[in-house]
């Protein structure tokens, strides 16, 4: 069995020591979806939402987050994130709002937390700022779809098409 990297040999959680570790450049991408009513769908589209506009907004805040990811997530190291984009398109078939969140770094630890964290509190602002036109939206396929950098190398989710997120 391999040995879990934050637990000690007596069960103590701990942040991994990455200081011997070389910086490398590393990225991430994760994605997800907001699950909507067409109508709804088509007043964000308009820009009709009473908060405002609902895409630049959840932009913003995937890009927040991912700077903040260190102080949501128990032992996940602080990062000087060289770059993070978060996508937001909408698609008709869900129907709803597809997110794609891109964080960049070079340094001793990876950026996937920074990516999913992006593209979770993207997907949070969007219910946040359309619920009053629609309580039912649905939250899906938060997944991380990319990572490249570090010892491990890179791995991209089998069903995920080059140079593009999964959907």
């Amino acid at each position: 069995m391999t040995r879990l990297t934050h637990i000690t040999s007596d069960g103590t959680a701990q942040m991994v020591d990455v200081g011997a570790k070389s910086e490398t450049a590393r990225h991430a991408m994760a994605e997800g979806s907001v699950k909507m009513r067409p109508e709804t769908l088509d007043a964000i589209r308009r820009g009709d939402a009473k908060k405002g506009d609902v895409i630049g907004t959840a932009r913003i805040a995937g890009i927040m987050a991912a700077k903040r990811t260190h102080e949501l997530i128990p032992l996940c190291h602080p990062l000087g994130l060289d770059s993070v984009a978060v996508e937001i398109k909408p698609d008709e078939e869900l129907p709803g709002l597809h997110i794609c969140a891109t964080a960049r770094v070079t340094g001793k630890t990876g950026v996937e937390m920074e990516a999913l964290t992006a593209a979770s509190v993207a997907c949070l602002t969007i219910y946040d700022m359309a619920k009053a036109m629609d309580r039912g939206m649905e939250i899906t396929n938060l997944r991380l779809v990319e990572k490249a950098g570090g010892k491990s190398g890179h791995w991209r989710r089998e069903d995920a098409p080059d140079g593009t997120s999964s959907r």
